[in-house]
């Protein structure tokens, strides 16, 4: 079975130094088939900011490419995270794999709040279409980018198109509940694995502070395991026939054709 790693990373990592030289030799430790990192791991976060700043951006696409070296020269089979990249004016956020190296764009955020700490529409358009199924390392896996886990039917499509994994990169504050409550609908609606990793802690007073608690959650919606504190990493094993077969179990054999009652008669 495929073992897989979620993490927190902290706010304003650098993909070189000391912080990142212990990361790679935990990761070479642990030896996780699979590594999921959280949404645009490297840099303070910039959507902080209500405006957009084209000299950041570049700076902050350069660093991820910088980034994408690093996670490619880790000792795992295959990666799982995202970079901003240019799109028009601004930025997309793209998902991507690395497989043995290999790197694979896989989706652009659809979905962007537009808050304090998080104005990412302002930031970010799309340039590529998402939502779909890729095989990755033997695992049929499908993206949801953050907020898009709270759209659940994006995570049935995905269920749909035979996903055994939904992979969540996220970049979210210290409230826990509704990110749990999220994760557990598309894993019940999908009929598959859930796993999300989050950045932890903050390196800019205005900006936001985030929870980490990266997780994995089980087809049906246990959760499985859980990052905390010193346990900023984790491994699951993933049980590929249970999510296969959970596709043919409640409710995920629900049809999506609604069945309606016809309408009463004259009284």
């Amino acid at each position: 079975m495929p073992r897989l790693m979620v993490v927190e990373w902290p706010d304003g990592l650098q993909p070189d130094g000391e912080p990142w030289q212990r990361i790679a030799q935990q990761i070479e430790e642990i030896a996780p088939d699979l590594l999921l990192t959280n949404e645009m791991p490297f840099g303070s976060w910039l959507p902080r900011s209500e405006r957009y700043d084209a000299e950041a951006a570049e700076a902050w696409v350069q660093l991820h490419e910088r980034g994408v070296a690093a996670l490619a020269a880790l000792k795992v089979e295959a990666v799982m995270s995202s970079r901003p990249v240019p799109s028009g004016r601004s930025l997309a956020n793209e998902a991507f794999t690395l497989v043995a190296g290999r790197y694979t764009a896989r989706h652009h955020k659809q979905r962007f709040p537009e808050e304090p700490g998080w104005h990412e529409s302002t930031w970010f358009q799309a340039a590529l279409p998402g939502f779909a199924v890729h095989e990755v390392a033997g695992v049929h896996v499908g993206f949801l980018l953050c907020t898009e886990l709270m759209f659940n039917e994006h995570a049935r499509r995905l269920g749909r198109a035979g996903a055994d994994l939904i992979a969540v990169p996220r970049a979210t504050g210290l409230r826990r509940d509704s990110w749990e409550t999220a994760a557990g609908m598309a894993s019940l609606v999908g009929g598959c694995y859930v796993a999300t990793s989050n950045r932890v802690g903050r390196q800019r007073a205005e900006g936001p502070t985030f929870g980490g608690h990266g997780f994995v959650v089980a087809p049906g919606g246990a959760r499985l395991a859980t990052t905390e504190g010193a346990a900023q990493m984790q491994v699951v094993e993933l049980d590929l026939s249970l999510a296969r077969k959970s596709k043919h179990e409640y409710p995920c054999y629900v049809p999506d054709t609604a069945h309606h009652a016809p309408a009463p008669g004259p009284v």
